[in-house]
């Protein structure tokens, strides 16, 4: 059974939202799933886990939240080398760029990610939804 966590932030709970979502998608394929707002979440307790998920909006100029997602990723990510990671957020503008820049950042930093991340328009509608639980699907699997 693998041991996943799920670190977000989250402004409007359309990223919460998600991390809901996909925690449940990883619970409903067997792993332990702990799912958290990244400012209850230690840099440390992430060795303890399988897979990391990490959950931010796309903000300002498709970027992660830059207050509290983004110090806490970049304190993380010299530690990703080798690591199972995902990447997921909603966006109301823009076409994705802010996920594909993540993403990019994560493979470069030498982890392993699950797909290219997922992106979702504004709240998670019906089909959304579901997508957010076959990503966390495939994050238990990965």
């Amino acid at each position: 059974m693998s041991k996943v966590i799920v670190v977000y932030w989250s402004g409007t709970g359309n990223t919460e939202k998600m991390a809901e979502l996909i925690a449940k998608g990883a619970e409903g394929k067997g792993a332990s799933v702990v799912c958290k707002n990244v400012s209850a979440a230690s840099v440390a307790e992430l060795a303890d886990y399988d897979v990391v998920a990490f959950g931010s909006p796309s903000m300002g100029v498709e970027t992660i939240e830059e207050t509290e997602m983004e110090p806490f990723f970049s304190e993380v990510l010299p530690g990703l080398k080798g690591k199972k990671a995902a990447v997921f957020g909603s966006y109301g503008w823009g076409d994705g760029e802010w996920l594909r820049t993540w993403a990019d950042r994560v493979r470069e930093a030498g982890a392993r990610l699950v797909g290219d991340g997922l992106a979702v328009h504004e709240a998670p509608d019906d089909i959304s939804s579901a997508d957010c639980v076959a990503y966390g699907e495939r994050i238990a699997a990965f």
